[in-house]
């Protein structure tokens, strides 16, 4: 079995509301390993992006434990979890968010550079994820050149800049037409797999979620796994099963 690449154990979320308290996670448990891809669903307001905030260290646990590739950082300073963030979480989100004065290649080669990359070596690295991705034809290409989907595969190939542990994506493929839409994941999952990355992705589209590992649901503030509907074989009678 590949080594997790985020644990969430006991996570709990409160929030103050008009003089009350709103429990919003209430004990949350989560792994993610290795090469994996797990699927986040649930309603609006069942607390997706909570979770997905506190394992990409944007927001803090009212309790609980967050390991990113085995390490405790529950615990760090603001500084030291900024540093964590940098170095192994890459995010993709619904809308790419990409710098629109920068070419795709100058949008990947940033991220590297503020982590301190020398600028050649962050040059070779967008390079090689744009060939990943398909687009090292459009390298100089600005956001406004680029389509939806193209877009989309450059924030990927940004989030993966340098090299992290764990992708958390937010609804990454919501934006795009569902043919796009398929594409786009076919890549991600693709590259996931090849880079050994753990992946935590929200979806509202459920084919895309059940080709993924596995399917945890968000339900009264905990993670309920799903369990895969079998395919039954064609001219198949379920009642004799």
């Amino acid at each position: 079995m590949s080594e997790p690449m985020l644990e969430l154990s006991g996570i709990v979320r409160t929030f103050e509301q008009a003089g009350t308290e709103l429990q919003v996670l209430r004990g949350a448990e989560l792994t993610v390993r290795a090469g994996e891809l797990v699927a986040l669903v649930g309603p609006s307001g069942a607390g997706k992006s909570t979770l997905l905030h506190i394992a990409g260290l944007l927001e803090r646990p009212t309790a609980g434990t967050v390991r990113i590739a085995g390490t405790d950082v529950s615990k760090l300073d603001d500084g030291k979890r900024t540093e964590v963030r940098r170095r192994s979480i890459g995010f993709v989100y619904q809308f790419h968010h990409l710098l629109p004065e920068f070419s795709a290649l100058e949008n990947i080669v940033l991220p590297q550079m503020i982590n301190r990359v020398p600028k050649r070596t962050a040059k070779a690295r967008a390079m090689e994820l744009l060939r990943m991705v398909g687009l090292e034809p459009r390298a100089s290409h600005r956001p406004a050149r680029l389509s939806g989907g193209e877009q989309q595969r450059v924030a990927i190939a940004r989030a993966l800049a340098n090299a992290p542990s764990l992708l958390i994506a937010d609804e990454p493929t919501g934006n795009l037409d569902p043919h796009t839409a398929d594409g786009v994941f076919a890549m991600l999952t693709a590259i996931v797999r090849q880079a050994r990355v753990g992946a935590l992705i929200a979806t509202h589209n459920l084919d895309l979620a059940q080709r993924m590992d596995r399917v945890l649901e968000m339900r009264d503030g905990l993670l309920v796994e799903h369990t895969p509907v079998p395919t039954l074989p064609e001219g198949a009678d379920p009642a004799h099963l």
